[in-house]
């Protein structure tokens, strides 16, 4: 590449609008400030400020590049006499600035270069913030994806005109990432780096469940019912907490579903070993956190307001049911309700489950023993 070929460029920038997605003026904009640049290289300053127009019909440009009008010039790149700033304008003054006007038809091979550089570069940019005014009016969203390649901690996932990235801390653990397989994945953020817009997906956080019973439950959209909280443990287990705003209307019914439909539309998405309860909204803390720490069975809760902590008993054998399985049921309950929540088996329990079962050798020694002490 001898030479920039201006003509050339004025013709192809619509054929590069077109193939970028990007407004003409944009490309125009780009390609003048790849002739300031290339004209900087050849034939001034890299310190010059520089503003070139060119003609996207006939190819012709002008380069007009600024000076400070002083008494005696030092720097010949940025200053010009007095004497000659009035050649450029009959009314200039000291300490006034001008613009010398050139009209450079070639450029040389390092000039061509840069301004070629500089047009990928800003091309580039203008693409990224396409992307950016796209997807930011998207975050908060459920789109569809295409997984394009899976690595050690993230999966990228292609969006159509953009590359998302799963980071590990948001998948759904356990879950198999094929290569070309169609996904839903969750708009948490569009992040600016210097490699451009990163958008940020999520198929393990709260709101990919909300947006999924959106999908589901079109009870909500008109408001009738609403989900209040959500605490979940991608993979394993989601808890949440649903109200109703029209008398008679079971939102846990409505969610669920006749047979069990809706609910299980979203485990067909998150994977069926995700476990999902759905419980009972309450203004009342003592019954919220009754329902939440569902399939459990609650005796009596003592709750401390101003610590937002509660002490709960549940009889002995439901001890492990309201604990769950290292621990999980009771915290998702806890966040979902948001009170610490410390779970203790009820003293004097009541229930014969409760008490210590003798095994039956035992039940006859002591009828036998009793027996002979009677005689």
């Amino acid at each position: 590449m001898q030479d920039l070929n201006l003509k050339q460029l004025a013709l192809s920038i619509k054929q590069i609008a077109d193939e970028k997605n990007l407004p003409e003026e944009t490309v125009h904009d780009i390609i003048e400030q790849a002739v300031a640049a290339a004209f900087r290289r050849d034939f001034g300053d890299r310190e010059q400020e520089v503003r070139a127009q060119l003609n996207a019909s006939t190819g012709e440009v002008t380069v007009y590049t600024s000076k400070e009008v002083v008494e005696k010039v030092g720097d010949s790149a940025a200053e010009i006499s007095l004497e000659d700033a009035k050649k450029l304008n009959k009314a200039a003054q000291i300490g006034e600035t001008v613009e010398e006007i050139d009209h450079p038809t070639s450029f040389g091979r390092v000039a061509a270069q840069t301004a070629k550089q500089v047009i990928l570069q800003k091309l580039r940019e203008a693409e990224r913030e396409v992307v950016m005014e796209e997807y930011e009016d998207k975050i908060g969203t459920v789109i569809v994806g295409t997984v394009q390649r899976v690595e050690p901690r993230v999966v990228r996932v292609e969006l159509g005109k953009a590359v998302g990235i799963i980071p590990q801390s948001d998948q759904i653990p356990g879950e198999y990432y094929s290569i070309g397989s169609r996904i839903k994945v969750f708009l948490k953020d569009v992040e600016r780096g210097n490699r451009g817009p990163q958008l940020i997906l999520s198929r393990a956080n709260e709101q990919f469940i909300e947006y999924l019973f959106r999908q589901e439950v079109p009870e909500m959209e008109n408001g009738a019912v609403e989900i209040k909280a959500i605490a979940r443990e991608a993979g394993k287990r989601t808890k949440i907490a649903v109200h109703s705003t029209v008398p008679g209307v079971d939102p846990v019914g409505t969610f669920v579903g006749g047979h069990g439909t809706r609910v299980q539309a979203v485990m067909n998405e998150v994977g069926d070993q995700e476990k999902i309860d759905i419980v009972t909204y309450s203004d009342g803390p003592t019954e919220f956190i009754t329902n939440a720490l569902s399939p459990a069975e609650v005796k009596k809760i003592d709750i401390n307001e101003s610590a937002k902590r509660a002490r709960v008993e549940v009889v002995e054998d439901q001890l492990s049911i309201a604990i769950g399985r290292g621990g999980q049921n009771v915290r998702l309950a806890s966040r979902l309700t948001g009170y610490e929540l410390d779970i203790e088996a009820a003293k004097n329990g009541t229930t014969a489950s409760a008490k210590p079962k003798k095994n039956i050798e035992d039940s006859l020694l002591n009828a036998i023993e009793e027996s002979q002490t009677e005689k």
